[in-house]
């Protein structure tokens, strides 16, 4: 077994890489196959003359790319021949919907094609959260994680080595260290965008933000602080309802909403009222979908740029670099407000 993992001790090239990479090759030459076992890590390191603990790291980066497989009280197996796979790579988004599809393929279309993204949800529980991060711990060389929640979960990221870590979309503002993020600026971005609508929003008496609380969506706390502060400075009527409800709706008035399906409620109570989208009521729309461009002639929204923020966690895995990038935000004015 030990010509299938030469170690060279006179070599310059590190140890730990040359187990690597003969195991891989041994892989590749058809001498190890799926299923079959390696050598223990005490017993390499005695047939080697080197130390457990390099031996240890090799193994470790192998069962990280999903070459390898351990089993409690048994060893390491071959668990693929498809050593080529360079990357491995845990996404934890909180839900699916049309634009996380988006960034989703963009994050795929930006890494080399043999790379393995594992995708799971959260569903806005820190429960749930906590345990698939906990039980994926040590399989994947990048954690892709998206926080969607309003409380302290830097605890809970934290168990992922920084070096390993990607935060998408949210930040998590007690998380010290040097890591690579993704993520929007909910406070400044509302203010911006609403501002550079500022004269068609003129143009109705009220702004109402939905919230929808009671649905299955999450509203950042920075949305809630740069509306106020955008109302406050425009000196603009403004209120916030945590619920969707038809009676919100009145002639003159205009409303920003976060769930797409509050969206189609008030388009089919707008119409059962035969007023006017765009004149006699406005809208907007939170995150882009191809569904909104169209839907009643384009639906006014507010939204970051998805597969731009795919694209950029992409290449800062890619190129293993530590960034905190801002992925720019911005209003798309169509026909609905």
């Amino acid at each position: 077994m030990e010509m299938l993992i030469p170690v060279n001790t006179q070599s310059n090239h590190p140890k730990y890489k040359q187990i690597l990479e003969g195991v891989i090759a041994s892989i590749e030459k058809g001498r190890l196959e799926r299923g079959q076992q390696l050598p223990s890590i005490n017993e390499l390191a005695q047939q080697q003359n080197i130390a457990k603990v390099t031996v240890a790291k090799a193994y470790e980066e192998l069962r990280q790319r999903g070459i390898i497989t351990a089993k409690q009280g048994k060893g390491f197996y071959v668990a693929s021949t498809e050593v080529k796979n360079s990357l491995n790579v845990f996404l934890l988004f909180d839900t699916l919907n049309a634009y996380k599809e988006t960034l989703f393929y963009a994050l795929k279309a930006t890494l080399p094609e043999n790379a393995r993204l594992n995708l799971f949800f959260h569903h806005y529980d820190q429960n749930l959260f906590q345990s698939l991060i906990k039980n994926n711990l040590g399989n994947y060389q990048y954690y892709v994680v998206m926080p969607h929640f309003n409380q302290d979960i830097s605890a809970i990221v934290r168990q992922i080595p920084l070096e390993k870590l990607v935060v998408l979309d949210k930040t998590v503002p007690k998380l010290k260290g040097d890591y690579a993020a993704v993520y929007q600026d909910f406070e400044k971005d509302i203010q911006l965008a609403l501002t550079v609508g500022i004269d068609l929003l003129k143009r109705y008496t009220k702004l109402t933000l939905v919230l929808s609380k009671d649905q299955f969506q999450f509203v950042p706390e920075g949305i809630i602080t740069g509306f106020k502060k955008f109302a406050k400075k425009q000196n603009i009527a403004c209120a916030i309802t945590d619920k969707f409800t038809p009676d919100l709706i009145k002639a003159g008035e205009s409303y920003l909403l976060f769930a797409d399906r509050d969206l189609i409620s008030f388009i089919k109570y707008v119409h059962e009222a035969k007023l006017k989208l765009g004149r006699e009521v406005g809208l907007i729309s939170y995150d882009d979908t191809p569904m909104k461009e169209i839907l009643e002639g384009g639906i006014t929204v507010i939204s970051t740029d998805f597969e731009q923020m795919g694209r950029t966690t992409g290449q800062l895995i890619l190129e293993r670099r530590k960034e905190q990038i801002t992925n720019s935000t911005r209003l798309i004015q169509r026909k609905s407000l």
